[in-house]
């Protein structure tokens, strides 16, 4: 692919890759615009080393003046966490950032996007993105879904994050094709919550059940990624109709001072903290490493 040409491979994520070694991607959004310092630089770190505890190799994606790093450098994940200048980027944002020589995060569409290109078949990450309550009216809707479609790339996360309207994510995702899997759940999850009300398409138990449905779609030619909704683990779990009524809080605050668009989420995500008195932040925190737990056993099974 000639879009390999941006790419700035870490030496180790590029020998792993050329002697056909698992790697799992992950994303830097969460470590730039998803949470505080020093928590975001400290659960950077601590992902990486869960996934290299497993004889995975992490590569951390993002964009350094202009150019698209498959794994990052210590100071390169301290930028990401400490500076105020690093942008965000989607699928739509890539080029121009690129071309213009600048730094940014990517989200879950570009960091699949990336991975993609790289020849990264797992990523991990928190929440994909989704359809916004109201997106009935605004279509206000995450690239995340459409990247879901058409980009074959395993996404394990807990669910979509819990601002989003859940309901319609599902239906835009059943819409798109995008084969929604329990991992060791019949529920599709809430985030910070185990249980949404709503159901996954379909459940597996492990590892290995869930990577022979990878195979399958992908042997039969089916375009697109797989979502693999993993639970956060029940003792770090945060009751639903709590986390309800702190996001309703967060959301009402969000409208009255008109905040919309990109900076919706990083706004909800950091108000949702603070009213939770950062039981939802230590939350994000528990179910990003179970994500990645997860996402290391599947791109073991993957290599097999």
């Amino acid at each position: 692919m000639s879009g390999k040409r941006f790419l700035d491979f870490k030496e180790e994520v590029k020998e792993a890759l050329e002697q056909n070694r698992p790697v799992v991607a992950l994303e830097s959004t969460i470590i730039a615009h998803g949470m505080p310092y020093p928590e975001n630089l400290e659960i950077a770190q601590e992902v990486e080393n869960i996934i290299r505890r497993y004889g995975v190799v992490p590569a951390t994606i993002a964009v350094i003046e202009g150019k698209i790093k498959i794994g990052l450098a210590k100071e390169e994940l301290e930028l990401l966490a400490t500076s105020k200048k690093v942008l965000k980027a989607s699928r739509r944002d890539l080029s121009i950032i690129i071309a213009r020589g600048l730094t940014a995060s990517t989200t879950v569409a570009a960091t699949m996007v990336v991975a993609h290109l790289a020849g990264i078949q797992v990523f991990v990450t928190g929440g994909i993105g989704g359809a916004h309550r109201g997106a009935e009216k605004t279509f206000d809707i995450s690239a995340d879904l459409q990247e879901l479609a058409k980009t074959p790339v395993v996404v394990v996360c807990a669910g979509a994050k819990a601002i989003l309207d859940l309901s319609l994510t599902l239906e835009y995702l059943e819409t798109m094709g995008v084969p929604i899997i329990g991992f060791k759940t019949d529920e599709f999850p809430a985030f910070y919550s185990r249980e949404s009300g709503l159901k996954v398409h379909y459940m597996v138990n492990d590892e290995k059940e869930g990577v022979k449905v990878i195979k399958t779609q992908w042997s039969l030619g089916l375009k697109g990624g797989l979502v693999i909704a993993n639970p956060i683990p029940e003792k770090f779990a945060l009751p639903k109709d709590y986390m309800d009524r702190v996001i309703e809080e967060a959301l009402g605050k969000a409208e009255k001072v008109g905040i919309k668009g990109k900076e919706l989420t990083p706004f909800l995500l950091n108000k949702i903290n603070e009213l939770s008195e950062g039981k939802s932040l230590k939350a994000n925190i528990e179910l990003v490493k179970n994500n990645a737990l997860v996402g290391a056993k599947i791109a073991l099974e993957l290599e097999k």
